[in-house]
């Protein structure tokens, strides 16, 4: 068994897994954090990360660092996504990561992105879906990782990936270029829609997606959508793990988030704060991918990429140790 800690740092939060992983089967998480810090809050438009958010990062980080110490991690990776991809002053971010955490972050290309979110989110997926006394998905699997700055489609099953795509939109991108009104106006919405139209046409030239059997969506977007769906009380993970959400669900949550007021949207119970800007954009994504790819239900996995670098890192070549 070796215990690891994984973050992975995105456009919109950073968030950290600490695992017991043994060498086969299931790894046992013993702690997960999740802050929206915003990275790449401007970056779509200036090509810079702001200095404000770089700080943001770093505080979080440093409690991330401490306790991954704390908990006894022989080794920890950090991995760095798409706004820090894109942006001119990706020094500054590296700069800061190695001072904090004692180790460069790894600024991953797409197409690893997409392969670490496909290994995290199928490694257990036939127990979540048992767990809802629902029939085992079907493979080959099409994962779809909707994050802040990037969105990537894997295509897959137990042989391994055949295939990826990582596309420039995003719920934070997407926002930031369309979605301004409170609600946002039919012509934005139009426009975020057109946008995210154009990047599935470069999805479906790089991956087969009519072989998918079974879509498999994640992060925060995707889980939030389900939350509402599903009407919970209150988040919920166990609930929304493993869960199988109809299009029809999915078409009827993006509407009613696309027509409500931030106030509106910030009373949900299930929404975190950070996902009240961005939420509309994010459901936007998933409602178009699943039309446009003309796919009835989406199984719904609360474990992504931060579980697919925890497994890499036990399993493969160790990156290093927490400082």
């Amino acid at each position: 068994m070796t215990r690891v800690a994984a973050i992975d740092c995105g456009t919109n939060s950073i968030r950290l897994l600490v695992a017991d992983v043994p060498p086969e089967g299931a790894h046992t998480g013993l702690l997960r954090r999740m802050e929206v810090v915003r990275l790449g809050q401007g970056v779509d438009a200036t090509g810079r990360l702001a200095p404000e958010a770089i700080e943001r990062t770093r505080v979080v980080l440093a409690q991330y660092a401490a306790q991954a110490r704390e908990l006894g991690a022989t080794a920890v990776r950090m991995v760095a996504t798409s706004a820090s991809r894109d942006a001119a002053n990706r020094a500054d971010f590296e700069g800061m990561v190695l001072a904090t955490l004692g180790q460069l972050p790894d600024v991953v290309p797409g197409d690893e992105e997409a392969r670490l979110s496909f290994l995290g989110a199928t490694a257990s997926l036939d127990a979540a879906v048992a767990a809802h006394g629902q029939p085992r998905p079907r493979p080959p699997y099409l994962v779809v990782d909707i994050g802040g700055g990037s969105t990537e489609f894997v295509l897959g099953d137990a042989g391994g990936v055949r295939a990826a795509r990582s596309v420039d939109v995003g719920c934070v991108r997407l926002t930031e270029r369309h979605l301004h009104g409170d609600p946002p106006s039919a012509d934005e919405i139009q426009r975020a829609e057109a946008d995210i139209r154009a990047a599935l046409a470069d999805v479906a030239a790089a991956v087969p997606v009519g072989e998918a059997a079974t879509l498999v969506g994640l992060a925060g977007s995707v889980t939030t959508v389900a939350a509402l769906a599903l009407g919970l009380p209150a988040y919920d993970p166990m609930a929304i793990h493993g869960s199988r959400i109809p299009v029809s669900a999915v078409r009827a949550v993006t509407a009613g988030l696309l027509t409500a007021t931030r106030e509106r949207r910030a009373a949900y119970p299930v929404m975190h704060p950070g996902r009240v800007d961005v939420i509309g954009a994010g459901s936007l994504i998933l409602r178009v991918l699943m039309d446009a790819f003309a796919l009835d239900d989406v199984v719904v996995s609360e474990h992504d990429i931060l579980d697919g670098i925890a497994l890499q890192l036990a399993r493969g070549a160790v990156r290093g140790s927490p400082r």
